[in-house]
């Protein structure tokens, strides 16, 4: 009996973890000329979508103490900016291209993209 219980709550736990990082649809917010991001244990939206051409203007705002979140990198764009907490802090970009664009924190570990269409 001990056995059966451990492999349905095996196999629950394998499909939840399944779930969780491979099924997971990420939903995109979409920009018109400017979007607010809240930094807070990530981005929020952690995906934007901006019309390729159009000039758009990335407020991003700190409330997050966490000091890997007190700056925003993207490398596409060229961009490295300073998150002061609790300011916002624009970001301007003119999207040339399609496609998608990552974008992260100073270390790396909090992640972003826009999609330009």
């Amino acid at each position: 009996m001990d056995k059966i219980i451990v492999t349905i709550i095996g196999l629950l736990a394998m499909g939840f973890v399944y779930w969780f990082f491979l099924m997971k649809k990420e939903k995109a917010v979409q920009a018109e000329k400017s979007i607010d991001i809240i930094v807070k244990g990530g981005y929020l939206p952690e995906i934007i979508s901006v019309p390729q051409g159009q000039p758009t203007v990335i407020n991003f705002k700190r409330i997050d103490q966490n000091s890997c979140l007190e700056e925003v990198v993207m490398p596409e764009f060229k961009i490295r900016k300073y998150l002061p907490v609790n300011q916002t802090v624009p970001v301007n970009i003119n999207p040339s291209k399609t496609g998608e664009f990552p974008f992260s924190c100073g270390m790396g570990m909090y992640h972003g993209k826009i999609i330009v269409k």
